[in-house]
């Protein structure tokens, strides 16, 4: 497979250029600005041909000809600053460090909003994730599976390891995140909702049964999650399948996997479009007569919000939600307990999987 060259080469480029425009303005005699592109709701549309929610063409400008612009310029070039020196010292910090780092000097962040939304800035006028500048969120997920990985972090540089070694998964860090992935003998990856049946499938030897890459994402996927799903569907070549419960939370839980979310429309390349909703589907509750439980307010003003997103007109999601509408039903995953015959054989496994993969053509 083709070597996927290390991102924070790309990111320490952009940066560089950056500072580059920046001491070039200021050469000239010229108030430095910048141009970014907004982030406001009124310029965020959904683009079919990308299938992910992306910005318009509508720019703010910071520039430093501006009183009112001097404040958040400086400190877009502060967050900057601490994104390269993070990738020439091979650190990484969180969004909460970089608000605590800026009480030593004068940028003066009052709140930590503040701070994130200059990262968000940084993200956006650069076109790149955060993760490239090693500034990473609250790590969720984990990973099991026959894949080889080579480190590409300080310390452990040059280090393989399969995702077979841990019998719990391994954890979707920052060092997992950028390694390269080397070989893989799955060709299939499923992306579990919940923690505890990821273990389960692990203890059950799903990857083995149905020669796959599991992964956990403990609810709604975490954008390093995301972002690995992305790299193993792509340099891989791995089609995805995701199961989560049977609610409208599972439903966009799978949707922001497929096509991302409007809270990240500023970067693309977080959704892999290929993605499928494996199950739990609100139209198998009468195929596989589970226990179920009645839709509660929040649910029903989640389904109208999907109903309204431009994502879910596709004949598919529109029977989906559809079904939950008419049946007002929600399910849980752990449901299909209820039709195992022992301990040692659960209907989950045995059953709804496979019956769900050989419906969607994947085995």
């Amino acid at each position: 497979m083709e070597k996927r060259p290390d991102r924070s080469v790309y990111a320490r480029k952009a940066l560089k250029d950056l500072g580059t425009s920046i001491y070039n303005q200021l050469d000239v005699a010229k108030f430095p600005e910048v141009m970014i592109p907004s982030r406001q709701t009124n310029n965020i549309y959904y683009d079919p041909k990308l299938e992910q929610y992306v910005l318009g063409s509508k720019r703010v400008v910071r520039s430093a000809d501006n009183i009112k612009h001097v404040k958040p310029l400086a400190q877009l070039l502060w967050v900057a600053r601490i994104g390269k020196e993070l990738i020439d010292y091979d650190r990484v910090s969180t969004l909460r460090d970089l608000f605590y780092m800026s009480k030593n000097i004068d940028i003066n962040f009052v709140t930590q909003q503040e701070s994130d939304e200059a990262v968000y800035d940084l993200e956006a006028l650069l076109s790149m994730p955060r993760e490239s500048f090693n500034i990473f969120p609250h790590d969720r997920g984990a990973i099991f599976g026959d894949l080889t990985v080579r480190y590409r972090v300080k310390g452990f540089k040059d280090s393989l390891i399969n995702l077979t070694d841990n019998p719990d998964g391994v954890n979707i860090g920052p060092a997992l995140d950028n390694a390269e992935l080397v070989k893989t003998t799955a060709d299939k990856v499923i992306a579990i909702e919940k923690g505890a049946i990821f273990i389960q499938m692990i203890r059950e030897k799903v990857h083995e049964k149905f020669n796959a890459i599991l992964i956990d994402t403990t609810g709604q996927a975490s954008r390093s999650a995301r972002l690995l799903i992305r790299r193993l569907n792509e340099e891989l070549g791995l089609p995805v399948y995701i199961l989560t419960d049977c609610d409208v939370w599972g439903a966009h839980i799978s949707m922001v996997i497929i096509s991302g979310s409007v809270n990240s429309a500023h970067i693309t390349g977080l959704n892999t479009p290929s993605a499928k909703w494996l199950g739990f589907w609100p139209t198998d509750i009468n195929r596989y007569k589970v226990p179920t439980m009645k839709m509660k307010e929040l649910d029903w003003k989640r389904l109208a919000e999907l109903k309204a997103d431009p994502r879910y007109k596709e004949k598919f999601w529109k029977e989906q939600l559809d079904a939950f509408e008419r049946l007002g039903l929600k399910a849980e995953l752990e449901a299909f307990s209820s039709k195992n015959k022992s301990v040692s054989q659960t209907f989950l496994v045995e059953t709804y999987i496979p019956d769900k993969l050989k419906e969607l053509g994947a085995i």
